[in-house]
């Protein structure tokens, strides 16, 4: 059999007529995350769409482009609507892409639990952070849509349950962008009213309907409230950011009023048991004091009341006899004394402290005497000693046995070749002063 064999090219533009032909393949809707993308300078768009398992290529022409909302890059979730065929040049398929939106609810998601991680993070989630809520409220706060179900059933709810406990109403948006600024006014001025509980929520709804309480200001807000508040966002299976700070969350708005007040029934089954319990310890209480009573009249004390003066009067003579040895003693302490110092020569004779004392400054009057008189010959024989001492060593004595000295310019000359002729000397001798003229040297001669 003869083999056909034919061009890679040929075979492409025949996988790509096959594709085209297939009406499935016309109208496709697809979702998945942008990655490689790559805006090309003739206007038209190249990026991969992804999943989790798989990729596909897609390009969406310049022509198709002008209707987006917003900028493709890489990592966001898209929905894309195209048709699918094969590129011949290369041999692959991709889909041609003719519109393409956000994946809200991808997106959404992202942000939710990047948040949610956060705020994790910093504690704002934990336990011992929370407030306890008031079982027995006198005023609850209510922060929500002024109309809808949800103000509606909260009210109801604990008018029927507690109709003694007041509601404050803050109205506040609850849906789209200018929602969590409201929300977060609204909590801020609850804060200035006497109230025991906020309740914060709205009634069910989409992802991006409930957006404003997946919000950071709204979070940080419920957060920061001196308030305990209960979350009461949306139904039961939907939880939001403002659930997880929140002192406590409520499956839906019904719920947070049926959490926040008791019932009646509840308040006077509880007054019933205080009373039988105030009942029985009143009756505990009549009954002891009535054993104590019975035991006062029948004790000894009671039926003879004379003894207790009699004990008293006793232990009153006990500490008469005690102050009167204490005076006796003291007393004669006080006579002894005095008979002491009656005895005192000093008393009998009152000139001895004069003469005792004038004998001690005689006394110390002769000491210091000798003393000074002591130093002074010490000192004066050092005196003297310096002198002869310093008579030795003066070199003026030796004019006193012939010698004289010879001066130049007010310097002694101890040398002759320190003089020439003609230079003027001065000869000191122990009695005046010679003035000469030197007329001939001998220089290192004796003469």
């Amino acid at each position: 059999m003869e083999k056909n064999y034919i061009k890679v090219s040929a075979l492409n533009q025949y996988i790509k007529l096959l594709m085209d032909d297939n009406s499935f393949l016309h109208k496709i809707y697809l979702k998945g995350e942008i990655s490689n993308f790559k805006n090309h300078m003739s206007g038209h768009l190249y990026f991969t769409l992804k999943d989790e398992e798989s990729r596909v290529s897609a390009v969406m022409f310049k022509s198709n482009t002008y209707e987006l909302k917003f900028t493709p890059e890489d990592g966001k979730k898209v929905l894309v609507e195209g048709r699918v065929s094969c590129y011949p040049a290369q041999g692959t398929y991709q889909i041609y892409v003719e519109k393409m939106e956000e994946d809200g609810l991808g997106n959404l998601y992202i942000l939710y639990e990047k948040l949610k991680r956060k705020l994790e993070l910093e504690g704002l989630f934990d336990v011992q952070q929370k407030k306890a809520i008031p079982k027995y409220p006198s005023r609850i706060g209510i922060i929500t849509a002024p109309t809808g179900a949800a103000i509606r059933d909260i009210l109801s709810t604990i008018k029927r349950r507690y109709p003694i406990c007041e509601t404050i109403l803050f109205p506040s948006l609850v849906q789209g962008k200018a929602a969590a600024p409201d929300i977060v006014k609204q909590i801020n001025r609850a804060q200035n009213y006497p109230i025991d509980i906020l309740i914060v929520g709205r009634g069910g709804g989409s992802i991006e309907d409930l957006w404003a309480f997946n919000e950071e200001s709204v979070a940080r807000a419920i957060f920061e409230s001196k308030i305990p508040i209960i979350s009461a966002v949306g139904h039961e299976i939907d939880y939001t950011i403002s659930d997880y700070v929140a002192d406590f969350r409520a499956p839906t708005p019904t719920g947070a009023a049926e959490l926040s007040v008791p019932t009646i029934l509840e308040v006077r089954n509880l007054i019933d048991q205080s009373a039988i319990r105030i009942k029985n310890s009143l009756k505990k209480k009549i009954e002891l004091e009535e054993h104590n009573l019975k035991k006062l009249q029948e004790s000894y004390l009671l039926k003879n009341p004379t003894m207790i003066y009699e004990t008293k009067m006793q232990k009153l003579d006990f500490i008469n006899e005690e102050l009167q040895h204490w005076f006796e003693k003291y007393l004669e302490n006080k006579k002894n004394k005095i008979i002491q110092l009656e005895t005192l020569y000093v008393l009998k004779n009152p000139l001895f402290i004069f003469q005792n004392k004038q004998e001690k400054i005689n006394y110390y009057q002769n000491e210091c005497n000798h003393l000074i008189h002591r130093i002074l010959e010490k000192y004066q024989h050092q005196f003297e000693f310096t002198i002869n001492t310093l008579k030795l060593v003066n070199p003026l004595n030796i004019l006193d046995k012939g010698y004289s000295f010879v001066k130049k310019d007010n310097q002694i000359i101890k040398n002759s070749n320190d003089l020439k002729e003609n230079d003027i000397i001065f000869i000191q001798m122990r009695e005046g002063n010679v003035e000469a003229t030197v007329k001939e040297v001998n220089y290192g001669k004796n003469i």
